[in-house]
């Protein structure tokens, strides 16, 4: 995925969610759209370096939006959630998961399930099998975790209590029963990540259901995001390929 043209600054804080304010280099202060409902622990810090695109949009009231998080050891963190599922489907089109090729028609935000849900992706091949493909955005390193203790580079998912993950899960549940083949696939959003691990401590209620999901048969997978830069400015994303989970 090629990113819009990006501006670096330096974060003061995020507030109200959707709100971050941000020094420039040459010392003017602005304030951007946080597109991350997370609690994005680690990835707001004071003095974080924060990559911004900037919108044409006259109707936009905060024309600049928070992309990229540049930790100081040079880690990336696409704190954007809303690139997470073209990245996947990306990753879908170009075959990095064997598991979920063979495909010819692909839709997305199908309704489906129990509990008036819409699913991200929907495959279905010639012969009319189907999956139903679930995708989540992780950029919480336990690192930063002080609470977890778990090897260098896992990332946590979810980085807090998420009702409506937790749904996800059992609608995913139930449309296996129905015959159907349904998976979760992380987008690892984090260059320090380098292994997936459910977050037990911020949402266990989340964790057992993943593991209940997991042992049912539904396919839960892991997908490493790279960057590429040019002159230092971060140009691209993609996710390149699969992480380890720890169960």
């Amino acid at each position: 995925m090629q990113l819009p043209a990006l501006q670096s600054a330096t974060l003061i804080r995020r507030y109200k969610r959707f709100l971050a304010d941000v020094t420039l280099p040459n010392g003017e202060r602005l304030t951007l759209h946080c597109p991350n409902t997370g609690a994005m622990t680690g990835c707001a810090d004071e003095g974080d370096m924060v990559w911004f695109s900037t919108s044409d949009n006259p109707k936009r009231k905060y024309a600049h939006t928070w992309e990229l998080t540049e930790k100081p050891n040079g880690d990336l963190i696409c704190v954007n959630t809303t690139r997470a599922n073209a990245l996947v489907k990306e990753a879908l089109q170009s075959a990095v998961l064997p598991e979920l090729v063979g495909f010819n028609q692909l839709q997305s935000e199908v309704k489906y399930g129990q509990e008036n849900s819409r699913i991200d992706f929907f495959l279905q091949n010639e012969r009319g099998q189907a999956i139903y493909i679930e995708v989540k955005s992780v950029t919480l390193l336990s690192d930063a975790q002080s609470a977890v203790s778990l090897p260098k580079g896992s990332g946590l998912f979810p980085d807090a209590v998420t009702t409506r993950g937790q749904k996800h899960l059992r609608e995913l549940m139930h449309i296996h029963t129905q015959g159907a083949r349904a998976a979760v696939v992380y987008a690892a959003l984090h260059e320090g990540i380098t292994r997936l691990h459910a977050s037990q401590p911020i949402d266990p209620a989340y964790a057992k259901l993943l593991y209940a999901a997991h042992e049912a048969g539904v396919e839960v997978y892991a997908l490493q995001a790279a960057f590429a830069r040019q002159h230092g400015v971060p140009q691209a994303i993609t996710l390149t390929k699969t992480l380890p989970i720890t169960w």
